[in-house]
């Protein structure tokens, strides 16, 4: 089979359900029908004996970059070797693991940079013990934005045909109004419609706008950021040919009346849009990073330390994950 896709994994947090989930997708088969190659960056030692404690009888193969992308079989993962820093107990967070992770994602960047990888597939990470390390860290979505030196990454979340980005991601929610200006404003929406003309194949995306404060600040009686900032640029972004619908008030901007016309919905922050598409698709949502030179997909969950090793951790989102990353390669356009 020529062309076929590599996607490079990165297990996330080693003591979370990242290394279970790969894992079990392998046992179910979840992995062979991508007609792919999924390479896991990861330390293998620490996947064997993930295995072994799942009871899972998964066959690992090193990485071989210089080989011809060929697909994975059933129950085989091919391994590119990271070693952690120290062994690895499940649901047990160990700081000085913490650069391991980093290092696993910075490999998986460079890939996709440099045309070794199609895409990089992302299991959850755990945020507080990178920091307890010592390393300043907001997410996936910045780390990633600063390898691949993006201006503005923009983090969307879906669920079969929600999608919702955010115009402010990882801050305080007493931060958010002063980060949104015209400026930023207008390089989110321009990201999140290229990015659904070019990577999700959708002509002409239509994208409603949420306001900001209650009532979308009820013709400033509320607050003025909807007529001084969101109202402003909305009109200046028309008239550039962007089809947009806004600003509108997040109560009634998640009902059907709007959503069935809508390509995507624009949050203002993190809780404004993100509980109700985790209402709609917690379990095979997914999170895709916009504004960046490559593809990344990730799965919409936390690491779950108290059900790794387990076997009990549900595969539907990293499945989503996959599947997501597999469409957008071959819809793509330059």
């Amino acid at each position: 089979m020529d062309n076929i896709p590599r996607l490079a994994v990165t297990p996330g947090e080693p003591a979370g359900i990242g290394p279970d989930l790969i894992i079990q997708l392998a046992q179910q088969q979840g992995i062979n029908p991508y007609q792919a190659e999924l390479v896991v960056i990861a330390d293998k030692t620490m996947m064997q004996a993930r295995a072994q404690q799942l009871n899972i009888p998964v066959t690992f193969t090193d990485y071989q970059s210089s080989s011809k992308p060929n697909i994975n079989e059933t129950l085989e993962i091919k391994v590119l070797n990271l070693p952690c820093a120290e062994p690895v107990i499940s649901g047990e967070l160990n700081k000085n693991n913490a650069q391991y992770v980093l290092d696993t994602l910075t490999r998986a960047t460079m890939g996709c940079l440099s045309g070794e990888f199609d895409a990089v597939v992302t299991a959850p990470l755990h945020k507080g013990i990178i920091n307890d390390a010592g390393v300043a860290f907001t997410g996936h979505t910045e780390f990633l934005a600063s390898l691949t030196k993006a201006p503005l990454p923009v983090m969307m979340l879906a669920a079969d045909n929600l999608r919702v980005a955010l115009a402010t991601t990882h801050l305080p929610l007493k931060d958010v109004s002063v980060a949104i200006t015209k400026d930023s404003l207008q390089q989110v929406i321009s990201i999140l419609h290229h990015d659904l003309v070019t990577k999700f194949g959708i002509e002409s995306p239509h994208i409603l706008i949420c306001g900001l404060n209650p009532h979308a600040g009820e013709g400033g009686h509320l607050g003025m950021e909807e007529i001084e900032t969101i109202e402003p640029v909305i009109e200046v972004l028309k008239k550039e040919g962007i089809n947009l619908t806004g600003p509108l008030p997040a109560d009634t901007l998640f009902t059907p009346k709007y959503l069935e016309t809508a390509d995507a919905v624009l949050a203002m922050y993190h809780d404004q849009g993100l509980p109700v598409l985790k209402h709609v698709g917690f379990g095979h949502a997914i999170n895709v990073t916009l504004g960046l030179p490559i593809i990344r997909t990730s799965v919409d969950h936390g690491t779950a330390l108290d059900l790794a090793g387990s076997g009990k951790a549900s595969t539907g989102s990293l499945k989503a994950a996959f599947d997501a990353a597999l469409e957008m390669i071959h819809t793509q356009k330059p």
